[in-house]
């Protein structure tokens, strides 16, 4: 658990379908602060310069604008951005496209639940 002086991480979530953003945002929420949500990836970079997560957790196939492309756009807007790539596809070559488009973290949806939320906490750990 956080503790009373430690700021909860700030999280965006960007993905399409309601009842995943939805069970994301109630597992971020135990440990998080989930700052916004967007399902189209056409709206994440704006969101992320709006809201100024430390975090942003977008889904691989997104409206508009793949979220590897949102990735993408987010690192180099602001390459001290951290991006977790989240999908359901576990292919070796995309998580590499993930990371070369400047993903921090991949996790892949079917995994235990856990893995979204400690990798949100591992690259806000890092910060301190």
């Amino acid at each position: 658990m956080t503790s009373q002086g430690e700021r909860r991480p700030r999280v965006l979530v960007a993905d399409d379908h309601a009842e995943v953003t939805k069970a994301i945002c109630r597992l971020l929420a135990l440990e998080c602060e989930v700052v916004g949500t967007v399902a189209d990836g056409g709206a994440v970079l704006e969101a992320v310069q709006r809201l100024e997560p430390d975090v942003t957790v977008v889904d691989l196939n997104l409206p508009t604008v793949s979220g590897l492309e949102a990735c993408r756009q987010i690192t180099q807007a602001n390459p001290a951005a951290k991006v977790i790539v989240f999908t359901a596809m576990n292919d070796p070559i995309i998580r590499q496209r993930a990371f070369d488009m400047g993903a921090s973290a991949f996790v892949c949806k079917v995994a235990a639940d856990g893995d979204l939320l400690s990798a949100v906490k591992s690259l806000c750990d890092d910060e301190r």
